[in-house]
């Protein structure tokens, strides 16, 4: 939360309380036969005239609460505007958030929550740690010596690990749209485990370049392909030594 009184986390909160005000006043409407399309842009365009229209069977307490609740949709919809300058005015004034919103399923407001909401990221010792303080690493269990991942922990902040695997489904479900090596990795990776166990993998994924990106002051790059280091790198697969020439000494 910032001097200005803003916190990241009504940005996602206000957009259920919009969606529940939304239900309430189609609710209201169905009683008297009165349904409209699903779009909230259809209901809005037609609320207003159908409350004043005298014909119709709204009761006189019906039109008072669909004016209230129409009322404080507006309310609603304008403190989500107000967010959304908040957050981008933090993205805009912070080089940290600016680097983290680049990256592909973190965008603003994740920016503007991890900065805010995680500090120094050098706290932790590399990516591994950072995502499993967000509860993104899966549970190990042994049974007759033979270790298996179990579901991710959940362990650490609720509203930073939901803003990370939001930020990657909404990633997971685009990557066919992209080309980097990246989104190429997330649709192999759908076609063979399917795209929930793909979220929860980007997610961690992502929470890895996140903390790569904060603590080495480096933008992210999206066609960026890591390496493995050399001591990790199986034999078979290292490039041999260049021949030595005869008659040079070794």
């Amino acid at each position: 939360m910032n001097c200005s009184g803003f916190n990241e986390r009504d940005a996602t909160r206000r957009p259920a309380a919009s969606t529940a005000c939304i239900n309430c006043i189609r609710g209201v409407l169905a009683e008297f036969g009165l349904v409209f399309g699903k779009s909230p842009k259809v209901l809005r365009a037609a609320l207003a005239d159908v409350i004043e229209d005298a014909s119709n069977e709204l009761t006189a307490m019906a039109r008072h609460v669909l004016q209230r609740a129409f009322e404080h949709w507006r309310e609603l919809d304008e403190h989500m505007r107000w967010c959304d300058r908040q957050v981008g005015q933090h993205v805009r004034t912070s080089p940290a958030a600016k680097r983290a919103a680049k990256i592909t399923g973190i965008g603003e407001l994740g920016a503007s929550a991890y900065t805010a909401g995680v500090g120094d990221f050098t706290q932790f010792k590399g990516g591994h740690q950072f995502s499993a303080w967000l509860g993104l690493v899966p549970s190990q269990n042994s049974s007759g010596g033979k270790p298996s991942l179990g579901r991710i922990t959940k362990h650490g902040d609720d509203y930073l690990r939901t803003l990370m695997i939001q930020g990657a489904k909404a990633a997971v479900m685009s990557a066919g749209k992209r080309d980097d090596p990246t989104s190429r990795w997330l649709v192999q990776l759908i076609a063979r485990v399917g795209w929930q166990k793909a979220c929860v993998a980007m997610a961690n994924k992502n929470a890895r370049i996140l903390w790569a990106v904060m603590t080495r002051e480096q933008g992210f790059d999206p066609k960026h392909v890591s390496k493995k280091p050399q001591a990790k790198v199986p034999a078979h697969e290292r490039p041999s030594a260049p021949a030595q020439l005869a008659g040079c000494p070794a």
